[in-house]
């Protein structure tokens, strides 16, 4: 079986690969996902049948996986031009599926710097 941080990795790689089947296996019947922007919750199947509707066109590059046991750390780009999209999801795998999770979603470049900052950046 599988450790946790390939279970979560090849979850994410097989979305991209567009292998809705195999994805959903990776996700337990009765996960619970939550979206901290949005406050969603998505059970089980329906968190693969989401994101399977979501408008085509983007690709997904798993930037790092890190695993503490069944505990799982990722984060995840997400392309959509002209948009780029950021994940970073904490998950419990148990069984070799995906059992729950929380995804905090950012866009890149959508909130402009407080001035106040200015001074310590390095650009």
């Amino acid at each position: 079986m599988a450790d946790s941080a390939t279970v979560v990795r090849e979850f994410f790689e097989l979305m991209e690969a567009r292998r809705w089947d195999d994805a959903e296996a990776r996700v337990a019947a009765d996960a619970d996902i939550r979206f901290t922007e949005t406050g969603e919750r998505f059970r089980g199947t329906g968190f693969v049948a989401m994101n399977r509707a979501y408008p085509d066109g983007w690709t997904i590059d798993v930037v790092e996986v890190l695993a503490v046991g069944d505990r799982v750390a990722a984060q995840v780009r997400v392309a959509l031009p002209p948009d780029v999209f950021w994940c970073a999801g904490f998950y419990s795998v148990d069984d070799g599926q995906i059992v729950n999770g929380v995804e905090h979603w950012v866009t890149e470049g959508s909130a402009a710097p407080p001035d106040w900052r200015q001074p310590f950046t390095a650009d």
